[in-house]
């Protein structure tokens, strides 16, 4: 499934991307989003997480070397398929 988008215009492979996930409050966000983007592209990763103010959702950026635009786009979708994922920027 393609996006349609113009990260092959706008974006010079490869680079450093990083992408914040927004989902339900769930201890397994930050290791389904790590196993995701392992999936895609294995590489040790980091992630960085907040909590929203009433500690309904919580949003973790993850940065990831990615080597085309079929990449960026299949890590979009694969994020918003995690469970509890509400938006995926």
């Amino acid at each position: 499934m393609s996006l349609n988008t113009k990260f092959d215009e706008l974006l010079d492979f490869p680079c450093l991307l990083n992408f914040k996930v927004i989902g339900n409050t769930d201890q397994k966000l930050e290791d389904n989003i790590v196993a995701v983007a392992h999936k895609h592209v294995p590489s040790n990763y980091t992630t960085r997480s907040k909590k929203s103010s009433k500690g309904t959702y919580n949003s973790v950026t993850i940065n990831v070397k990615v080597q085309n635009k079929d990449q960026v786009e299949g890590l979009y979708i694969a994020f918003g398929a995690i469970p509890g994922v509400v938006r995926v920027l």
